[in-house]
This record gives C-alpha cells, structure tokens and sequence, in this order.
C-alpha cells in the first residue's frame, strides 16, 4: 500500500507540472513598453520554493518572495484587468490565491484608467489591446515564461476589468447603445462619469474602429465580476465568445445595478455562463478587503452594506475562482 501511495503521488506531481513541489508565492513587479503612451506597471505572482515574508503592497500586505526564482513547470497563466481608476494590486488577494494554487497571475495598470491617471477615463476602447501586451509579456519575455503552459491562459476582470475580459475573450460591444441607455437612465452612475468627461459624447456618436476590439485567442476561460456596460453586448457581440465563462453579480450593485450590466451579459452569452449572484453584496465587494488605514482614507469603496463581510467573502471568492480555473483550463 506504501509503494501504490507513492506511485499516486509521484503520478499527481508529475501532473502539475511540478507546481505542487512550490510552497510559497513570489511576487515581481515590471514596466512594459506601451507604444504611444506611458510604460505598463505590472505585479507578478508565481510559485516559489523560497521563503515568504510580508511585504507593503500600496495599502496591502502580503506574505510573498520578492524577486524569488519561480518553481514547477507548465504554470497555467490568468491576466487580469482591474476596474476604471484602480491598478494592479486591487486584487492581489485573488493572485495570491491563484499563484499558491500553482497559477501564475499577472495583472496590468491600465494606462489612462488608473488611480494615478484618468486621462483616458471611460474610454474604455484602449483596454483590450493593453491587456494583450501582457499576455505577450508574459509568455514570450517575462524571465519566467519558459514555467508558464501557453495552451492554458484565462483572464481575469472586474467591472471596467469585466468589459475587458470580455472583449479579448471575443466579444465586440455596440457603445451606439451608451447615449439611448443613458437618455433613459441618467441617474446611473454610468452615465453621470459620461457626462462630466468632456468630448466623450462626441467619441460615443462616432463608430469605434473594429480594430480596437482586440480579441485574444489564446484565452481558454474568464472570470467576470460586475461587467461594466454589459448592456453594450447584445447575442451577435458575444457570439465569439466560445470560452467558458464564470460570471459574478453583487446584489446590491449601486454602480452597476440589475438588470443591464452582468445579468444583460449573462443573457447575450452564447453558452450559459456559470452565474453567482452575491447576497447582500454592492458593487466594490470585489476588490481586496480594506485594511483600516484604506477604509479610512477611501470610505466609498471600502464601507460594506450592514451584515456583509468581505474578508468572508473574499475567501469563498478565491477559492470558487481557483476551482474554476482549474476545471476549465486542464
């Protein structure tokens, strides 16, 4: 029985490629040249076999190596895009979780639609093409990417991040229907960020470029969270979207309310998605849990609705989107 025991575990390492040897997360960050713009920042997570230690991530701490040499072998690889005006620590949790499931999660600052810069804000056509270049990165130039197994890559997005995930999972949104969605929904907040942005009615009434829908056919699967403009894709603008999907919505979404945003895209899908609505939830419950300095100094996006925990949340969250991925990318 010793040696039958042996062989099944030798067999299961053997499996994942070497991944399950490595006990920690490393964690890298990078810059990427972005043509015609301001370089992309990036966070990397990965297995390890070194040594973790906690270490400042903007608000956050995280027990990672920095700059550790990456273990294992044949790495499934998520990329992942955050929301409109955040970066790419806002879901370092779910990275983390990712990278000790034997994943290696790499998220991208979008540039001109980050903390630190809104000079794009909205315009929300730049996205897909940046969340390509990390792809790229990550597979052909990353000092890791020999780990990484280019047949089983998913993405990753949250709101803003959602619509994009989206569209380099194939989608092709009609953003003609913004100006009627807004004309009869003006309190939303979708439509009050389109109306304060100078020019940017003028963009939406111009035809965007199908050349700036950047689809990615390396994607095997994606994790959307609270998509934003769900109600730009209709059936024929997710036809391509032959991935399978795993689709989340909070109850209680002020930003992104039922029914025009995740429940419209759930809807459009070609194949049912795998749907979870989240009880008692709003809409920023998706990024990492606040620590008090954070929920001090950002109280909009860190005050949870009244019986909600995001810590408790967030550790279902992780783990129902580790599972995910390890189903659909074998």
């Amino acid at each position: 029985m010793r040696c039958l025991a042996a062989i099944a575990a030798t067999i299961l390492l053997a499996a994942a490629g070497g991944s399950a040897l490595a006990g920690e997360v490393g964690f890298q960050t990078a810059s990427l040249p972005n043509p015609g713009g301001q370089p992309l920042d990036v966070g990397i997570w990965y297995p390890t076999n070194a040594a973790a230690s906690p270490h400042r991530l903007g608000s956050y701490s995280q027990d990672v190596a920095v700059d550790a040499p990456p273990a294992g072998d044949k790495h499934p690889l998520i990329v992942i895009s955050h929301g409109s005006g955040g970066w790419f620590g806002g879901h370092y949790d779910t990275a983390l979780a990712l990278a000790k499931a034997g994943f290696v999660a790499a998220a991208v600052t979008h540039v001109g639609d980050s903390v630190k810069d809104q000079s794009r804000r909205a315009r929300i056509w730049f996205r897909p093409q940046q969340l390509k270049q990390l792809t790229d990165y990550m597979v052909s130039q990353w000092p890791g990417h020999p780990r990484i197994d280019t047949n089983r890559i998913g993405a990753f997005g949250f709101s803003a991040g959602g619509f994009t995930a989206l569209v380099a999972a194939g989608g092709t949104p009609d953003l003609s229907r913004i100006i009627p969605y807004c004309q009869e929904h003006p309190q939303t907040v979708t439509c009050g960020i389109v109306g304060e942005i100078p020019g940017l009615l003028q963009d939406l009434a111009t035809p965007i470029p199908a050349s700036n829908w950047v689809h990615d056919p390396r994607l095997r699967a994606a994790v959307v969270a609270a998509p934003a403009l769900g109600f730009a894709f209709d059936r024929e603008g997710l036809s391509g979207v032959r991935i399978p999907v795993q689709l989340w919505r909070a109850e209680f979404d002020h930003v992104l309310p039922a029914p025009d945003y995740a429940d419209a895209v759930r809807i459009a899908l070609p194949t049912p998605p795998e749907f979870h609505v989240v009880k008692n939830a709003d809409h920023f419950d998706f990024l990492a849990p606040c620590p008090k300095p954070l929920a001090k100094a950002v109280p909009d996006i860190c005050q949870e609705r009244p019986g909600f925990d995001r810590a408790a949340f967030h550790a279902a969250f992780d783990r129902d989107v580790v599972a995910f991925f390890d189903r659909t990318l074998r």
